[in-house]
């Protein structure tokens, strides 16, 4: 379904395009029955009135959108977005291209961002992420025809592009490294569920664990907050048989459980190892640093924000695999002292 136009309003409603601006903007030249049905057929396809100055010159809009299901207190914190949405900036700028943010409650919600910015004509394309299996987001987005690159997976996308790294294969590194130092009662404490790319690391950290004789290994769910983060540290850590490392889906996670463990007067790293996943400068400002899952994020950003712009201008975007985060040893990680 391509976006609609002024031209296919007036084609509805049996008059010329400039009819219709008249109508749409208010103005003096045709009858109020007229202009109730025109308005009437901009409403049911989806065309909003206050676009149509941009869409009788067909102009670009010169930006792209970016809706987050999160809740608005995460991105104060979460350096993951903040450094996401930096390399965004450095190609966009260039391009003297805009971005545009909106946090939503639901998938769902989302979705009808989507179908009111292109029916605006308020963006030229959009960025994706936190992709869920079924992601009722991608079928929209195909029928939209709406340029889009999809930030993490693969996943089922159709047609819209795909950006990732290796989940798995981090995960992996990192519950080898903590075996290597001795450690066999390794937890982790996940983020959201329903993620795809949360599955995916349960998924490899359950096997990887299972591989190496791990049976005492869990992940815990939490939402990628402080305060739920440290909750399940302590759920963790009041156990008879408490984990002698975790590992966090983030950063923040991992800070809190860092200070969950001080409060219960367990030394880190003696008596517990922590490793963050993404890196960030959080890891390395509190004491002792944290070991982390190390990638570039603005590099990353870059590098959607330069799919994206090549899906607005009709180029062929080929989905593709980014390099696999790396771990960066601090002074969180060490051997367990019943080693």
């Amino acid at each position: 379904m391509k976006r609609p136009t002024i031209a296919d309003i007036a084609r509805r409603a049996g008059v010329s395009k400039g009819a219709v601006s008249y109508a749409l903007n208010g103005q003096p030249g045709v009858s109020e029955a007229t202009r109730r049905r025109i308005v009437a057929i901009a409403e049911e396809i989806g065309f909003n009135p206050n676009s149509a100055a941009r869409a009788l010159s067909g102009a670009s809009s010169r930006a792209v959108g970016l809706t987050l299901c999160r809740p608005a207190r995460i991105l104060s914190i979460e350096p993951f977005f903040m450094g996401l949405i930096s390399g965004f900036e450095q190609e966009l700028a260039a391009r003297s291209f805009a971005l545009t943010l909106q946090v939503v409650a639901t998938p769902q919600t989302e979705t009808e961002v989507y179908r009111r910015w292109w029916g605006e004509r308020r963006v030229d394309g959009v960025f994706v992420t936190d992709l869920r299996e079924n992601d009722v987001r991608i079928p929209v987005l195909n029928e939209l025809q709406l340029p889009a690159v999809v930030i993490g997976g693969p996943g089922d996308t159709g047609k819209v592009p795909q950006l990732w790294s290796d989940d798995a294969g981090a995960i992996t590194e990192a519950v080898r490294y903590l075996m290597a130092l001795g450690h066999r009662r390794i937890a982790r404490v996940g983020g959201l569920p329903d993620l795809l790319h949360t599955q995916t690391r349960t998924k490899a950290f359950t096997e990887v664990c299972a591989a190496l004789g791990l049976s005492e290994a869990v992940t815990v769910p939490s939402d990628y907050t402080g305060e739920e983060g440290g909750r399940a540290t302590r759920r963790l850590l009041i156990n008879a048989e408490r984990p002698t490392a975790i590992i966090y889906d983030n950063d923040v996670m991992a800070v809190a459980g860092l200070s969950v463990a001080q409060e219960m007067g367990l030394s880190v790293p003696g008596d517990l190892s922590i490793v963050a996943w993404d890196d960030s400068p959080l890891c390395s400002l509190v004491h002792p640093p944290l070991t982390a899952l190390t990638r570039d994020i603005a590099a990353y950003g870059a590098h959607a924000a330069r799919q994206l712009l090549a899906a607005i201008a009709g180029e062929p975007v080929q989905d593709v695999e980014e390099g696999t985060a790396h771990l960066t040893p601090r002074g969180s990680t060490a051997p367990p002292r019943d080693s």
